[in-house]
């Protein structure tokens, strides 16, 4: 099994967040992508992502059991 891990960029850490968003300016309110992040990078995404207006949900992240992401 392979462990989830943050998508910010370099990045190897275990994911603990969920970090749900779309751009509203191609996506309708039903189409939302993921993001994972650590603890030391939720701020950052969630930031990234709300200073382009985009709208954003951070949520815990807990992995399927039996399952690799």
């Amino acid at each position: 099994m392979t462990d989830a891990t943050c998508s910010r960029a370099g990045c190897r850490e275990h994911a603990e967040w969920r970090v749900e968003w779309r751009n509203p300016r191609i996506h309708d309110e039903s189409r939302r992508k993921v993001w994972l992040a650590c603890d030391a990078h939720v701020d950052f995404l969630r930031n990234y992502l709300s200073t382009r207006d985009f709208p954003v949900e951070v949520l815990p992240f807990t992995a399927p059991t039996g399952s690799s992401v």
